[in-house]
This record gives structure tokens, C-alpha cells and sequence, in this order.
């Protein structure tokens, strides 16, 4: 059973992709992101709660968690309001709500994967896993036991995949989640299966508590979050075509905001 971690944290992590199928291709890249308490007030005082450390502000910094990015398309979420909406559609009603995710830097935001974790009576729930791809288009997919149970680690939840991230993967078959939160670390696994095509991705890390310095050292080892991501896909898809991957077409994204 996961524990509730201490919010606001950082995650000085690392991303793996495994491309299975004809056409093999793997990476493996560090990844900062931070864990916060969506609904804490950022800009309230020690004593009054946890806020977010200068630099990392909801409102305007050289870093920042803003709702508009968060909960709905991209640039018009509503943040944390929307989450327990999904929730709640499911009789889910946390005690807490964590956002897992990468911070804007300036002007620009892009998540691959940002996730939603939801906690009752300590123990997590529910993770609604927001994807976005480079089209803006977005779609989240809601994980949780149907009769409540906490998500224990060696828990697998399924659902099927509508969404085009890839031009290189057909949208069929469906993910397989497991996720370990804990206090001190965190262990996501997605594994896209697609008979014997796919991928096995996984996102690992220590969690540190998000003070001042920790900001800072957030800052300076990816100051250009979002546009270093972009640049790593279109990166990685050029290899990927250049090892003769079958390019599929962007088919219209799905009418309905969560699944399943």
C-alpha cells in the first residue's frame, strides 16, 4: 500500500523507453519533475501550509505549475476542480490529490505524461494519467480498483488505448499501469501491448523535499524543461525513420476527455 508523501517534492528522476516489435529502439534520459498538492496555496506563507519555493510559482516564474495547463485540453484546464469532477463521476473521493508533472519554464509547457494521484485515508486510490501528445491534443486515462481498493505496487490496471501519441504505433491494444508511490521514491510502468508490437516505458526516481535550493538545482540542470523534451521526440522519431518505422497518420483524437 502506497504512502502519502510529504508535498511539495522533486523528482530527480529517469524516463526509459523499449520499442518492441520489427523495429527495435530504446532511450533512456533524467527527468525532473515535481510532486505538489494542487490545492495547497501556493502563495500563502510557511505557517499557513506548503507552498511552492521561489522560483516554481502557480501564477508567473521561471518556473511554474499553472491549472491552465493541467485538468481539460492544454492552455484551458481548470486543474484541480476537474480532477476530483473525474473522480467523483466514479464515486471516487479522495482526501488528497497529488500532480505529478513538469513544470512551464516561462512562456512554454509540454508534458508528455503528467499524473494525477489521489489518496484516501493515506493509501492511494486513483492516478489519472493526463497525456498530451505534440499535436495539443490530450486525453487521460483513469486508473483505479472498481470496488476502491488502495493500488498496491504489484497491482496492474488496464485500459485500452485510444489516443495517437506516436506516428510510429498504431492506436490498438491497450496499457498496462502499475505504480509505486511512495514516500522516498516513486516507480511508474507503462507497457503499451499491441500483439507483438509496442513499448515498455518506465519512470523512476528518489523524491526530495522542494525547498528553496532544490528549485534552484531543478532550474539549473533542465532550464529549458518543455523545449528540451520536444527536442528528444523529434530527436528520437527521426531515428526511428531513418530505421525504416512505419509512419502512421494522426487520426482525430477522441470525442470523450478520460477513459475508461
Amino acid at each position: 500500500m502506497s504512502a502519502l508523501p510529504a508535498m511539495p517534492l522533486r523528482l530527480a528522476g529517469r524516463t526509459t523507453h523499449r520499442r518492441r516489435g520489427p523495429v527495435s529502439h530504446s532511450l533512456s534520459h533524467r527527468v525532473e519533475m515535481v510532486l505538489i498538492d494542487p490545492e495547497a496555496n501556493a502563495e500563502a506563507e510557511p505557517e499557513a501550509g506548503a507552498p511552492l519555493p521561489w522560483p516554481l510559482r502557480r501564477r508567473f516564474g521561471l518556473l511554474a505549475v499553472r491549472s491552465v495547463d493541467h485538468g481539460g485540453p492544454p492552455g484551458r484546464g481548470r486543474g484541480a476542480p476537474w480532477a476530483r469532477e473525474v473522480l467523483g463521476r466514479r464515486g471516487i473521493r479522495p482526501d488528497r490529490l497529488g500532480l505529478l508533472t513538469t513544470p512551464r519554464f516561462l512562456w512554454w509547457s509540454f508534458n508528455p505524461v503528467s499524473f494525477w494521484l489521489a489518496w484516501k485515508g493515506g493509501a492511494l486510490v486513483a492516478v489519472i494519467a493526463e497525456v498530451t501528445n505534440i499535436w495539443g491534443d490530450r486525453h487521460s486515462y483513469l486508473c483505479h480498483h472498481p470496488d476502491g481498493r488502495p493500488i498496491a505496487p504489484e497491482d496492474t490496471l488496464t485500459a485500452a488505448k485510444i489516443f495517437h501519441v506516436s506516428p510510429f504505433q498504431d492506436v490498438a491494444g491497450d496499457y498496462a499501469f502499475r505504480f509505486d508511490i511512495r514516500p522516498e521514491a516513486l516507480d511508474i510502468r507503462i507497457l503499451h501491448r499491441n500483439g507483438a508490437e509496442g513499448v515498455a516505458a518506465r519512470l523512476t526516481g528518489p523524491l526530495i523535499p522542494l525547498a528553496r535550493r532544490a528549485a534552484f538545482a531543478l532550474l539549473l540542470r533542465h532550464p529549458l524543461g518543455p523545449l528540451r523534451t520536444l527536442a528528444l521526440i523529434h530527436w528520437h522519431a527521426a531515428r526511428l525513420a531513418l530505421k525504416g518505422a512505419r509512419w502512421r497518420d494522426r487520426p482525430a483524437p477522441p470525442t470523450q476527455e478520460t477513459s475508461p
